[in-house]
């Protein structure tokens, strides 16, 4: 079984019959909690609101954040708000008009005027946006030019959870990124040079953000984080939403969080990508008391880490994740922070007290939030948990707030090297390959049966299934959960595969694709991420990792969403791709040489055009007659696996 796919226990059958839902909630503090005002500032003056939006728009999601500041300056400065622009724009990506400024390549601050109005602070010409003194400068130059009643500071570009922000593409080769050390060093000493203790709001217009490595980092230097858990589409948020300041000069940090996620939340609707958002508030100054909590239950998990481990791997297994990829190595690897700690204080009662009180302190931090049905249930902040030492950063052990939680992962991931083999996965008839039948939908079903000393430390089981090659390859086409089941003396695990393959077309030419499928919580809708290749039309021999995520109704038999993302591997964050018609994508799928050599490659020689909206999905029936192998896996939480592989015949 090849080692480097994603696992996640939530992925079904692309065969099930679904309904649409469409799910957005908000919840977390109380209301009392959220109409405390926070305490008195220094550097206040008058009333009003001083807003600094940095766009890192050297990259190729500039179209998005140019339609982002056309947004702002609809509602521009007035007498209750003033705006403050930087964006760094790229020779490469288009020449959208931004305002009346027209477009321009290299770094310029802005203060917008009336509606649709700007005047140029300064043209800064090649910058590098992921410098942290330019930052700093901007917020220290910003404030000091705008004194205000509060003041918030906006951060947009590729997201990437604790590694940062960024990147800006004018540093090739080897792209800039402004990692959470250089963004809080910035912040702090922007508001330093301002005279200003701390921000009244702080907001990531970008992918993963909402994480508790990055608020737990943040927190000295705001009163309130918005940002997403998950993967942003390319829209972006409403600033439309930054009437409510334009109109009262009173306006509250929280009542301005709550209208970004409004206005976030519909515009996700009208834009038709609302099934898979997530945007958050978080009360910057209840983050001592998340911090306490998740060091007490961090400390808890490593002093008994050998106890507790089980019940860790299984709850990783089996939470919702947040930036997942079926290749393991571009997946972010976090985890919903209070269904995990809900799940494993369930599972493991000696930690239940310390999981609680994760769930309670986080409960209290985050003021409002916004999800759809493919994120139903995320409570505000992800954490870092990679299944296995194999996958986990070790940049990750240099974050300062990460100190506690990467203390519990050291602990993990030794229980789990020391697992004896006695108590590793084992299937007891390996020689013999799994049980085969065919069903009468035409599906196939596989059954094996396992050892039972090790079943205490299995976290899910898998069937998987790849076409053989005429080169003794074989090519991988999708992942999906199987069941494990303790069975006396003779526990056995069962996968189900219904011998189909997702087919993509540009209605000229069509290629297999490799598909991870999840669920929501009532079985209503699924979500594909399809690992691909995407080349510019302006740089074909380019290629740039992607994942093109896809919303389905099966009911109505229709995909309802599809939006492709960019990795980008310097910053290992993601964004939205601004469509590239005359562009090429290539769907990508595992091969496994004869000689077990793994890479993840091309399904077709011939690409297909990047027109997203007029690419075509279906699930296609495999040739008759064609040789697949299909292999039943079983993982303990140590990363060790136990296999039975069949070859099967397409009836």
């Amino acid at each position: 079984m090849p080692t480097n796919l994603r696992r996640r226990s939530t992925v079904v059958s692309a065969t099930a019959a679904f309904l649409l839902l469409t799910a957005a909630c908000s919840g977390g503090g109380s209301d009392d909690d959220a109409d405390k005002k926070p305490a008195a500032h220094t550097g206040r003056e008058g009333d009003g609101w001083t807003v600094l939006h940095y766009s890192m728009a050297d990259t190729n999601l500039e179209p998005f954040m140019v339609a982002d500041v056309n947004e702002l300056g609809m509602v521009g400065s007035n007498d209750n708000l003033h705006v403050r622009e930087f964006m760094d724009r790229s020779a490469d990506y288009g020449d959208d008009e931004l305002l009346d400024q027209g477009s321009w390549v290299g770094g310029r601050t802005l203060d917008l005027g009336a509606p649709g109005t700007s005047e140029v602070v300064e043209d800064l010409g090649d910058v590098d946006s992921a410098d942290p003194e330019l930052l700093a400068s901007f917020i220290a130059d910003g404030i000091k030019d705008n004194r205000a009643g509060h003041y918030a500071l906006i951060i947009s570009d590729h997201g990437a959870s604790w590694p940062g922000i960024g990147p800006d593409e004018g540093t090739a080769p080897e792209y800039d990124v402004l990692d959470l050390a250089e963004i809080t060093d910035a912040i702090s000493s922007g508001l330093e040079d301002a005279g200003v203790d701390k921000l009244d709001l702080l907001g990531f217009d970008a992918c993963l953000m909402a994480n508790y490595e990055v608020a737990s980092a943040v927190a000295p230097l705001a009163d309130r984080l918005v940002a997403s858990q998950e993967l942003e589409p390319g829209h972006g948020w409403d600033y439309g939403a930054l009437q409510v300041l334009a109109d009262n000069p009173d306006t509250s940090a929280d009542v301005f969080g709550e209208a970004l996620i409004d206005g976030f939340s519909s515009q996700a609707e009208e834009q038709g990508t609302e099934d898979q958002i997530t945007l958050s508030m978080t009360d910057l100054t209840k983050m001592d008391d998340v911090d306490d909590a998740v060091s007490d239950f961090a400390a808890a998990l490593a002093d008994q880490a050998d106890e507790v481990a089980p019940a860790v791997g299984q709850s990783e297994a089996t939470t919702l994740a947040f930036g997942k990829n079926p290749d393991a190595t571009q997946d972010k690897h976090l985890s919903d922070l209070g269904l995990l700690a809900t799940a494993i204080g369930d599972a493991a009662p000696d930690v239940a007290e310390q999981a609680d009180a994760v769930v309670d302190a986080l409960d209290a931090a985050i003021l409002d939030e916004v999800f759809g049905a493919a994120t139903a249930g995320a409570t505000g902040l992800s954490i870092y948990l990679p299944p296995t030492s194999d996958l986990a950063d070790g940049a990750y052990l240099d974050v300062p707030s990460a100190d506690s939680w990467g203390s519990f992962l050291d602990a993990y991931y030794t229980a789990g090297a020391a697992i004896p083999e006695a108590e590793q996965p084992e299937f007891t008839d390996a020689a013999d390959g799994p049980d085969v039948s065919f069903d009468d939908d035409g599906s196939i079903t596989l059954t094996g049966a396992f050892d039972p000393a090790g079943l205490e430390n299995i976290t899910e089981a898998t069937i998987s299934y790849a076409l053989v090659n005429d080169d003794d390859s074989i090519t991988y086409l999708g992942e999906e959960v199987a069941d494990f089941t303790d069975d006396g003396d003779a526990p056995t695990a069962t996968g189900n595969y219904d011998l189909t393959v997702m087919e993509i077309s540009d209605q000229e030419d069509s290629a297999y694709a490799y598909v991870d499928l999840d669920l929501s919580d009532d079985l209503a809708t699924a979500f594909f991420d399809v690992p691909m290749t995407y080349y510019a039309s302006t740089t074909p021999n380019q290629a740039q990792d992607a994942l093109l995520s896809l919303v389905l109704d099966i009911d109505a038999g229709e995909f309802v969403s599809e939006t492709l993302y960019i990795y980008d591997e310097e910053s290992g964050g993601y964004g939205e791709l601004a469509p590239d018609p005359d562009g090429i994508v290539t769907p990508d799928v595992l091969t496994i040489a004869a000689n077990g050599d793994q890479t993840w490659e091309p399904t077709s020689d011939v690409g297909l055009y990047a027109d997203v909206a007029n690419l075509t999905y279906d699930f296609v029936p495999l040739d008759s007659g064609s040789t697949i192998q299909a292999d039943l896996t079983l993982y303990d939480f140590g990363g060790n696996t136990s296999t039975l592989s069949s070859l099967v015949e397409v009836p």
